[in-house]
């Protein structure tokens, strides 16, 4: 059975006063002089490496992309690019969700990234960053009113679905096993098993 989780979990990272916090516009000048990576994400100030997936990570990225595809058609499917926040976490946020289903073709999106009003369902692949896209991403998710997030865990392979964004955070998270299947308010007609997102058991490390 799915699990329902009461509460979201809230932020409890450390905060450090001489801490730098790195904007959009400190980003566009470090990328001219060479001194960022060549993909990264902008969370809370902080800029993330996006280099050197593990392979569970990528066949779990290649699996969510294939189902999408196949439900909502390729022109409507966003992998690995970025996404517009609200107006108030712009400068300090510029994230690379790793799967957006978007409302209209990608290709209205060629002279800015998709905001808002655009996502349909966001979807983050974690391993190692299971706690930061529980807490950081979907609060920040949360605020710009994304209807629904989900957070494919790799590492213990369930599956965390985030619905009903109200007062920055989802009023309605549910936690499904792998063997359990769910499917997205963007076409609820079509269920998928979590395991069917997931890399077999030996290739995930087990």
């Amino acid at each position: 059975m799915s699990q329902l989780v009461i509460e979201p979990v809230s932020e409890t990272a450390e905060r450090f006063p001489n801490r730098k916090r790195w904007t959009r516009d400190d980003c566009a000048f470090l990328e001219r002089v060479g001194l960022l990576p060549e993909r990264y994400e902008l969370i809370d100030g902080e800029i993330v490496s996006k280099m050197g997936q593990n392979r569970p990570h990528a066949i779990t990225v290649t699996l969510l992309i294939k189902w999408l595809v196949a439900l909502f058609g390729g022109d409507f499917v966003q992998c690995q690019l970025p996404i517009e926040v609200e107006s108030a976490d712009r400068q300090t946020y510029q994230p690379e969700p790793d799967a957006a289903v978007l409302v209209q073709p990608v290709t209205a999106y060629v002279s800015a990234a998709p905001g808002p009003d655009d996502l349909r369902l966001l979807v983050e692949v974690s391993d190692s960053t299971l706690r930061g896209d529980l807490q950081t991403k979907a609060a920040l998710y949360a605020r710009a009113g994304v209807p629904e997030y989900w957070v494919l865990d790799v590492i213990s392979r369930q599956l965390f679905v985030h619905r009903i964004p109200r007062g920055g955070a989802y009023a309605h998270i549910e936690r499904y096993g792998e063997e359990e299947s769910v499917a997205t308010e963007a076409a609820p007609g079509s269920v998928v098993r979590i395991a069917d997102l997931l890399p077999p058991v030996a290739e995930a490390g087990r």
